[in-house]
């Protein structure tokens, strides 16, 4: 039996000692509406474990290199219909304070920059999935939200920083 999943990962970098997080303006898709600002991540492969999938993602997008050991998770949001429009998903976003690397637009077919943004003025519009777990982080919010369901705004509509 072919193993999937239907699991993504995020990373909030955090440099304490500047108190800025590291950013990435993704480029407008077929499944966003424009230009929004998210945290580091993708998807989790089948039988990857979702730290190493966190680590490896935040490498591949922004330079950025944490062991995944000192990922700290933080955030999970269970998602009712994915960006693929395949159904929902589950994504786990990790914290790390401890990280080696400059952070580049490792992606600039997808991204349009990558920023250190201060942590009490994220840049905007944001993923409604990325401004929650930043707020949840930021804020000591809820460990778990869910996003698309009745009582959640429409999976489409960028939420203003």
């Amino acid at each position: 039996m072919h193993e999937t999943n239907r699991f993504a990962a995020g990373v909030i970098v955090h440099d304490l000692v500047t108190d800025r997080i590291a950013t990435l303006h993704y480029a407008q898709r077929s499944w966003s509406p424009g230009p929004a600002w998210t945290i580091p991540g993708g998807k989790v492969d089948p039988g990857e474990e979702i730290h190493i999938a966190a680590a490896r993602e935040l490498l591949e997008e922004t330079g950025l290199v944490v062991a995944p050991a000192d990922l700290r998770l933080v955030h999970t949001v269970q998602v009712k219909e994915g960006w693929d429009g395949k159904g929902g998903f589950l994504m786990f976003v990790f914290a790390a304070s401890a990280f080696t690397g400059e952070l580049v637009n490792t992606e600039p077919t997808k991204h349009l920059e990558a920023r250190w943004a201060p942590a009490g003025a994220l840049p905007g519009p944001m993923f409604p999935t990325s401004k929650t777990a930043l707020e949840a982080y930021l804020d000591g919010g809820p460990a778990f939200t869910t996003y698309g369901f009745d009582d959640t705004p429409d999976h489409h509509r960028l939420v203003e920083a």
